[in-house]
């Protein structure tokens, strides 16, 4: 990266961070508009998960777009003008959603929505190589941390807010189906508005000129694999347009395109290991691991919530109104904000003991923050201190863990897996939490990933990096697969509603991200690389 001088960055970075704000709030109010839409046009739970699948399919698409072709957008654009015109891209995705929801149809509405997400894939490919650039490379992740607590904060008043607009207030609820037109067009008239008011900002802002100057290196033979997962794709998105097609063929058009997405990766690790030549970062077992990882994760730490408003309007999980699981959502987003704050203590020059105190009083201190939130929303928060006993297992987990990204990873993973059982072994408000919980256990993944992935990558780190963030598609592939187990089991299966069963998809995935850990770990150590002294850094 070039930039034009080396003095302090403080303000420039403050500015840029904002952007971090917008998309954690907007993906985490997918948690509240997604229910809506499923009462209001009266949808499957399959096709309620496409707003997810539409959102992060459009990171993906972005991201393979400048993959196949080689083109490096920000070089010619700068990353100041990335960032501009992706919130501009955004502002016309929230502004076409107001005709899109006046016309009734789902499918306008989905269009609007992915125009939105290429808007933040540009701003996220653009803002968090702009934020490393912005001091030493040595420090890069520290601003990261910073621009991801930033970020975890748009999560958790995201869901609050847009209940607020849609739903009203915490003493005058109204139901999904009852919700004007009006209200949602005002949603998204304000969110254009935003957009453009940052816009505006960031042109106006004496930014420093930092542009890429890195190269895309030329792997002829990842281009293959990438275009057959690009074809899987589309199959999912085949999938929501059959009006007429029956669950069972929505189910295989889905499965289909998990199935041929693992196979391709398997398939291409197996290959690129005999013979890596044109093969690029993928020579490197590591980094098709990470991608599988990276792909579970965010798919993970997606579908929990999505399929989380559906759960709780259930009568086992207290028969909630899509009105009143504002606060349950935002607990969840919540709970990647209270590991993200405590996981960023690391990052600081603090004495050992410092840094224990900080691990206890962190966590808190944030799960604090986001009863303040709720508590200014006018929810109810006493059946939410109950939760505290979940943040004090997250306590243990970071001691034990302490930031290798081997352990942390295995333990986080570990725990996922036996809270999504707990969660499926009871009901009630010990379900509720059990799957929220999800979480806190999601919350330091990323950067656990990210580090084993690119470890070793050399040259290649790069590309490496940019593979993981196409990986986000697992947003867009996992919410959907739950939403049709869901619909599939919905008859119940032995006493166990659809929905309620569909959270086996997170334990198959919490325990992947376990095996990656140690499978990581275990090929580093070959390449010759020391993981018990490496630190997880980055952020999310």
């Amino acid at each position: 990266m070039e930039q034009k001088n080396s003095k302090s960055y403080g303000t420039a970075l403050y500015t840029i961070i904002t952007v971090f704000f917008f998309w954690g709030f907007l993906a985490a109010s997918n948690g509240i508009f997604i229910p809506f839409c499923k009462a209001h046009f009266n949808l499957t739970q399959f096709e309620s998960q496409l707003i997810d699948f539409t959102f992060y399919g459009g990171y993906f698409i972005g991201s393979l777009g400048s993959q196949i072709t080689k083109v490096d957008i920000l070089n010619k654009l700068g990353y100041k003008n990335g960032i501009i015109y992706g919130l501009v891209l955004s502002a016309v995705g929230a502004l076409l959603m107001v005709p899109a929801v006046d016309s009734g149809s789902f499918g306008l509405i989905l269009g609007a929505f992915f125009v939105i997400a290429l808007g933040f894939s540009l701003q996220q490919t653009a803002a968090n190589p702009f934020v490393i650039a912005l001091g030493t490379p040595e420090t890069g992740a520290n601003r990261l941390n910073l621009a991801g607590g930033v970020n975890n904060f748009g999560t958790l008043v995201g869901p609050l807010i847009v209940s607020f607009v849609l739903f009203g207030s915490a003493s005058k609820l109204i139901p999904a189906v009852d919700v004007k037109i009006t209200a949602i067009n005002n949603l998204y008239f304000i969110l254009a508005g935003l957009y453009i008011a940052v816009a505006i900002f960031f042109w106006v802002s004496n930014l420093p000129k930092v542009t890429s100057d890195e190269k895309i290196e030329a792997s002829h033979k990842t281009n293959w694999p990438l275009f057959i997962i690009f074809v899987a794709f589309c199959l999912v998105l085949a999938a929501g347009p059959l009006a007429e097609a029956t669950g069972i063929a929505k189910a295989y058009y889905v499965y289909a395109a998990l199935a041929i997405i693992l196979i391709t990766l398997i398939i291409s690790l197996t290959i690129a290991g005999k013979n890596g030549k044109g093969w690029g970062a993928m020579q490197y077992p590591q980094i098709i691991y990470g991608m599988i990882a990276i792909f579970t994760y965010v798919g993970v730490e997606v579908t929990i919530q999505s399929n989380m408003g559906s759960l709780l309007k259930t009568a086992e999980f207290g028969g909630f109104s899509a009105a009143q699981i504002g606060p349950y959502i935002s607990l969840y987003w919540g709970s990647l904000m209270i590991g993200r704050w405590t996981g960023a203590i690391a990052v600081f020059k603090l004495s050992n003991s410092t840094k224990n105190i900080l691990t206890i009083v962190v966590p808190f201190f944030a799960f604090g923050v986001v009863l303040l939130a709720n508590y200014i929303s006018g929810a109810d928060l006493s059946t939410l201190y109950i939760y505290a006993l979940c943040v004090v297992i997250l306590v243990v987990g970071f001691y034990v863990g302490q930031q290798k990204p081997v352990r942390t990873l295995t333990i986080f993973g570990l725990l996922g897996v036996f809270a999504m059982i707990v969660g499926l072994m009871t009901t009630g408000a010990v379900g509720r939490f059990a799957f929220i919980s999800g979480g806190l256990c999601c919350s330091i993944m990323w950067p656990s990933i990210f580090a084993l992935a690119v470890a070793g990558l050399g040259k290649y780190t790069s590309q490496g990096s940019a593979f993981l963030i196409m990986m986000i598609l697992g947003g867009s592939i996992i919410p959907p697969v739950q939403g049709i187990l869901a619909d599939s089991t919905a008859t119940s299966f032995s006493g166990i509603s659809g929905i309620h069963l569909s959270y086996v998809i997170p334990v198959f995935g919490f325990a992947y991200l376990a095996f990656f850990a140690w499978k990581a770990g275990s090929v580093l150590k070959k390449q010759g690389i020391d993981v018990d002294n490496m630190e997880a850094s980055g952020g999310h």
